[in-house]
């Protein structure tokens, strides 16, 4: 049975195991960035298709000690290239390292790419061609400080893009990563979830597809599909059994509304495109000036850090604003702030009930929780 290794953004590893569990993984080690598991071919191309927490799914291939590039070529020539991937596709080498000894990564690289080519000319007399932009096949070495691990990579492009979000705006935030934030709300289908600062949409439109079932990975192909072991029968019947569950687009309790009216152009657009038109009711509104919806759930927003000069001071005057506005207009609600700005919660003023650690890419960030009650916090003294 193969041995595979799926990625994750930093923090949502326990949520990732319990993910591929469920897509017949058998349990394997969670690591920072990630998780091993065991699984036959239809449970790679599950995970492929249903995860919504991964980033990428790994085929493990070999695994060796090494001091210098020529243990890499030697462990990557060892490997029968020819028997996993046909010559007319274009591959290419990425390489990973945590406290590598080795002075050039590039160079790993290039050692890789020379032994698939070698081995594949020694194999058919030719080797294939390298495609840095476009690649059928991608090749991932990832090296320790003394050890180097070949994969095949069964994803392909990154899984957090579904093909659903046509616009964006600045800095938006990665599909799994959004898809993690709202696993950790405890947020579920049918509850009421409000993005008061939507952006291009992305938390919405995750919750839209899970509220419908909608399998992620439904509109995009799979890099699996290049591969020499690919099974096109069982692949299909997966994708017909998750095509036929998905239910029809309708309106949810899904609110989302941004002071931008650039934002709101592009998140009502992705939810057009994605064929999810009328799904979720999208405003331009000012998150100081808007009334919630009748009916309490969560509220979860992704609000700027101030990495820009004078952001700081101005985040530092709409802290206080928000928690004001909180505890006004928002009592039985649930909220969610994910930032990395970690004056939040002193600012804002209300003290949050749960602290999670998370990264976006390498910056460190915190999703706080914060219950909002009706009246204060504080109990009455006793007289």
């Amino acid at each position: 049975m193969p041995d595979f290794f799926a990625t994750c953004p930093r923090g949502l590893e326990s949520a990732l195991a319990t993910e591929l569990a469920a897509c017949g993984g058998e349990a394997g080690r969670a690591v920072p960035g990630g998780v091993h598991f065991k699984g036959d071919w239809a449970t790679c191309y599950r995970a492929n298709l249903e995860s919504r927490l991964a980033t990428r799914v790994l085929w493990y291939l070999a695994e060796g000690p090494y001091t210098r590039e020529e243990d890499i070529y030697k462990l990557a020539l060892e490997q029968r290239w020819p028997d996993l991937f046909a010559l007319s596709r274009r591959f290419r080498v990425l390489t990973t390292a945590i406290k590598s000894p080795l002075k050039s990564i590039d160079f790993v690289t290039l050692r890789v790419k020379d032994a698939i080519c070698d081995r594949f000319r020694a194999h058919c007399g030719e080797r294939p061609n390298v495609d840095t932009r476009e690649p059928d096949v991608r090749v991932h070495v990832f090296l320790t400080d003394s050890r180097c691990t070949l994969y095949l990579d069964t994803s392909g492009a990154p899984l957090w893009q579904r093909g659903l979000r046509q616009a964006s705006v600045e800095a938006p935030l990665k599909e799994n990563l959004a898809a993690g934030i709202l696993s950790l709300s405890g947020w579920q289908p049918g509850m009421t979830l409000l993005d008061p600062m939507c952006g291009s949409g992305t938390f919405l439109l995750e919750a839209a597809q899970m509220a419908l079932d909608w399998a992620p990975g439904l509109r995009r192909s799979f890099g699996f599909e290049k591969l020499a072991s690919f099974d096109a029968l069982a692949w299909a019947r997966l994708k017909s059994a998750a095509e036929a569950r998905r239910k029809p687009a309708t309106e949810l309790p899904l609110f989302g509304a941004d002071i931008d009216p650039q934002a709101v152009r592009a998140t009502r657009r992705n939810f057009k495109e994605a064929g999810l038109g009328d799904v979720a009711e999208i405003i331009e509104g000012d998150l100081l000036d808007l009334e919630p919806p009748a009916t309490p759930g969560i509220l979860i927003a992704n609000p700027p850090y101030g990495e820009r000069i004078g952001e700081q001071d101005e985040l530092a005057a709409f802290y206080p604003q928000l928690g004001s506005v909180l505890k006004k207009r928002y009592a039985g609600w649930t909220s969610y702030f994910f930032t990395a700005d970690t004056r939040l919660p002193k600012l804002v003023g209300l003290k949050p009930s749960r602290r999670t650690p998370l990264f976006n890419g390498a910056l460190e960030c915190r999703l706080y929780e914060i219950e909002l009650v009706a009246g204060s916090h504080r109990k009455p003294r006793e007289s």
